[in-house]
């Protein structure tokens, strides 16, 4: 692979942008992370070059002066899914002021394509707008903003909504790792009703869809927004998801069903808005993807 192709990643330090980072470095890709000042250089892959972000857009645009990319994957984000007057503050800075820095930058330098990441929960009920929460009305802010970029400047720019996702290591304690630490230690799970279904894509296919994202927008003739949405073959409920670990696993899950009440604007059904991403389908099944967890767990 031609090592010409150059990419800048945000978010890498975080459970996805770790694995498309790695992903694009093991296809031969030149990758610069964009990082705080303080971030751990924990999740960093091998052979990525570490730009340290000091917050400031001046500080942004030296970074892509030395950078040049030619596609931006921009996947860092404040999520917060019930939000308190402290989190104010640092969900503009991170969903909204770190992205228009971002974009300008983009711009500046003449990088041509820029892939953002959007949340299925800007979709409650499934309806064209209706944000679940606080995080997710600032994702569609900043999908208004792109706009104004697209119009002026000829950007290429698609969005991606994501659901649910999973994968091995996933350090973000969410509902696959602890129905599998349940089943590993024995121990009950104090968990909602399970009535509400999910979507859930492996995190490699998830990282396969940004890249072949990025060919889709190389092929657009002029300046677009696009926007997709990861979807898995079919969504599952909860309740069938701990069934599915204790079949792959032929260990229990002590769930016990109603002990926490669903959350306020519960999801309780993905959206399906928007179109699959051109020439993607995800490869891993969900029962393939537990039992590599499950592998690594014991």
């Amino acid at each position: 692979m031609s090592s010409s192709r150059k990419a800048l990643v945000t978010g890498v330090t975080g459970f996805i942008g770790h694995h498309l980072a790695t992903r694009l470095i093991e296809e031969g890709w030149t990758v610069t992370v964009v990082v705080r000042n303080g971030s751990s250089e924990a999740r960093i892959p091998n052979g990525a070059h570490v730009a340290r972000h000091d917050g400031s857009s001046i500080g942004m645009m030296e970074i892509f002066s030395l950078a040049r990319p030619e596609v931006v994957f921009h996947l860092a984000s404040k999520i917060v899914t019930r939000h308190s007057l402290a989190d104010l503050d640092s969900l503009v800075d991170s969903n909204l002021r770190f992205g228009l820095q971002l974009l300008e930058a983009t711009v500046s330098v003449g990088c041509g394509r820029f892939v953002n990441t959007g949340t299925g929960w800007q979709h409650f009920e499934n309806r064209d707008y209706d944000p679940v929460c606080l995080y997710a009305a600032t994702k569609q802010a900043f999908e208004d903003l792109i706009e104004y970029y697209v119009r002026v400047s000829g950007l290429k720019v698609a969005t991606l909504k994501l659901h649910d996702n999973y994968g091995e290591e996933d350090p973000r304690g969410k509902l696959m790792a602890l129905l599998l630490g349940a089943a590993l230690s024995g121990e009950l799970l104090d968990l909602s009703p399970g009535e509400q279904r999910i979507d859930l894509v492996n995190v490699r296919d998830v990282a396969s869809a940004f890249m072949i994202t990025d060919r889709v927008l190389a092929a657009q003739p002029a300046s677009v927004h696009l926007h997709y949405m990861i979807k898995a073959p079919e969504t599952i409920s909860i309740r069938e998801l701990a069934e599915l670990i204790q079949k792959v696993t032929g260990r229990p899950v002590n769930a016990v069903w109603g002990a926490r009440p669903y959350r306020e604007r519960e999801v309780m059904m993905p959206s399906d808005r928007g179109e699959q991403v051109p020439g993607w389908q995800p490869t891993v099944t969900l029962e393939e993807g537990i039992r590599e967890i499950w592998k690594k767990m014991t």
